[in-house]
């Protein structure tokens, strides 16, 4: 479960997608009239990505709000970013504050695991920076950040969403977006992550704003 899209917290500098909103909103609502009614009603608000590229932020960030809500993951969040200076986390800080000291924001032990993972694959150099890595493909992409340890799919998919602005990404598996998507579809249950996939298909190739305005729809139920 995400934080619901939730991944942008007020000190962070925001800045615009790499791909034309109007255009995104414009395909959705041409290709589903559910989803129109709702982009309609919504009002002009829209998705914006974080300024900061900095790989381990990043991950790091995606890593904290894995599987618990946007107040409680920005809670526990915000006590991390306080551990450092200027609140920036790094991977030499991290390696150095060590698992006792993570484990007091709130980090469960896995999490914490995952971020030492990170920070010492970032430290040795042995994830791409985040030039080399934004001109991966989506799935590349995935296949390479899914192999430090406690990121998956999920979070990666958060990071190709709200931090490189990828316009074509559906984090089925996301608890915010299927609620959505029954939201929208006015379906009796939850969808299943292929069902999601099944019936978001056709919005493509701007699913990223489509998975932005179910998390809107489920927030608003």
């Amino acid at each position: 479960m995400a934080g619901r899209g939730r991944l942008a917290c007020q000190r962070t500098r925001l800045s615009r997608l790499r791909y034309n909103w109007r255009t995104a909103t414009a395909h959705l609502c041409a290709t589903c009239p559910r989803l129109a009614r709702f982009i309609n009603d919504f009002g002009n608000e829209r998705l914006w990505v974080r300024g900061d590229q900095d790989v381990f932020r990043a991950l790091a960030r995606a890593i904290a709000y894995q599987q618990l809500s946007g107040a409680a993951a920005g809670t526990i969040h915000g006590r991390f970013e306080a551990l450092f200076t200027d609140q920036r986390p790094d991977a030499r800080q991290t390696l150095a504050l060590g698992s006792v000291a993570l484990r007091q924001t709130g980090l469960s032990r896995a999490k914490t695991l995952a971020l030492l993972d990170l920070a010492q694959r970032v430290h040795d150099g042995k994830l791409p920076g985040a030039r080399q890595l934004s001109r991966l493909d989506d799935d590349t992409l995935i296949q390479r950040l899914s192999a430090v340890r406690g990121v998956g799919p999920w979070t990666v998919q958060m990071y190709l969403l709200f931090t490189l602005g990828r316009p074509d990404i559906m984090p089925a598996t996301d608890l915010g977006v299927q609620k959505g998507v029954q939201q929208i579809y006015a379906l009796a249950q939850k969808p299943t992550p292929a069902q999601v996939l099944e019936r978001t298909g056709k919005l493509a190739p701007y699913r990223s704003a489509a998975a932005w305005y179910f998390w809107r729809a489920a927030d608003n139920a």
